[in-house]
């Protein structure tokens, strides 16, 4: 079917700041006579401002003999609570065009009404160099948003053009005004946005009303940008925190003797682990003394930063992993024991070539 479109926003009642229709939406959407819907109720009112989402990616690695799986894991993080999954227009190639949200759009069309009302799908919309109208971002989202079932909770910009076609940066903050404007997007945020960058697409989007809900950029214990953190608090935008785990170099996993298969990342990680020790051991000091992981541990840090990460989950065991991130807050001691051995560290996370001043 068709999915309704949302009012125009030149029609609706004035907003009550970003964020807003996210918050109203994670208290609205009930199910009284639903035990599990009771449960995710408890567990975001436990958590408060203190949550994560999950992100979606049917990209390198993919093959569809992972759906079930896949769908497992979607489930088991929607019963724990979670409910902001983010997603692009770009994960997912060739046949499998859109796949992530194509099938996120598949898991939320198979949860119960009440249940399916709570969640909120965050996706990034790619800067290909023929999107150049605020049309072409309108048609990519109304794309989209029938892709994930009829409703988008934000509309991101994947990244920004200011670094190679600055001539197409204009296009994109119209394209957001637009989409948002009619309806399309209940939000609209930017992705891979610096400080500087940031200040300039906010303050084009203030002059037209639209408010800038979230910047999602990476933001780890190896890639502490606490300049665009405090940038985004100036403004009032969230920070959606993606690669929490730095491609899983602060999960204790891996070591000199045992590296990832792909080359790439094999490379990284024999040029990083060595000058990480502090970090790692800190870490793992921290998760022995609260009986957690150490990837739990970097996910809670994020949280104490006022971040919400995102990080990827491909199995319910790599979910299961993760949602022990959850119900528990690092004491302040322990941040700051943390944020000192990070700065001891003698190399960071490689930033994303995207991302801009």
């Amino acid at each position: 079917g068709v999915a309704p479109a949302i009012p125009s926003r030149r029609v609706r009642c004035r907003r009550r700041g970003p964020w807003s229709a996210l918050r109203a939406a994670r208290v609205a959407a009930e199910d009284k006579g639903d035990a599990r819907a009771a449960h995710r109720r408890a567990a975001r009112k436990r958590d408060g401002d203190r949550n994560m989402g999950v992100g979606e990616s049917a990209g390198g690695g993919y093959d569809e003999g992972m759906d079930a799986e896949l769908r497992d894991t979607f489930r088991m993080c929607v019963d724990a609570g979670v409910n902001l999954f983010d997603t692009g227009d770009s994960y997912g190639t060739g046949r499998l065009e859109a796949q992530s949200e194509k099938l996120l759009g598949e898991f939320i069309s198979e949860l119960p009404p009440g249940t399916r009302d709570e969640i909120l799908v965050a996706t990034k919309l790619a800067t290909y160099p023929w999107r150049v109208t605020p049309g072409q971002f309108v048609d990519a989202a109304k794309a989209s948003r029938a892709r994930v079932g009829g409703r988008l909770a934000i509309g991101q910009l994947h990244w920004s053009a200011s670094n190679y076609a600055p001539w197409q940066e204009k296009a994109l903050w119209d394209g957001l005004r637009s989409m948002y404007e009619e309806g399309v997007v209940e939000e609209v945020g930017t992705s891979n946005y610096g400080p500087k960058q940031l200040k300039k697409v906010h303050a084009y989007l203030q002059g037209h009303g639209v408010p800038l809900a979230s910047n999602q950029v990476q933001f780890s214990l190896l890639s502490r940008r606490l300049d665009i953190k405090e940038a985004n608090d100036e403004l009032g935008v969230a920070t959606i925190a993606y690669s929490p785990l730095c491609l899983g170099l602060l999960t204790g996993k891996y070591n000199m003797s045992y590296l990832p298969s792909s080359p790439v990342r094999k490379q990284l990680f024999k040029a990083l682990l060595p000058k990480i020790d502090p970090l790692l051991g800190e870490l793992k000091a921290v998760a022995d003394t609260r009986k957690k992981t150490m990837s739990q541990v970097a996910i809670n840090w994020c949280m104490a930063k006022g971040c919400i990460p995102i990080p990827g989950a491909k199995s319910t065991a790599q979910a299961r992993e993760n949602l022990g991130a959850l119900g528990w807050k690092l004491k302040p001691a322990e941040v700051a024991a943390l944020d000192s051995a990070a700065g001891k560290c003698k190399a960071k996370a490689v930033q994303n070539i995207f991302m801009t001043r």
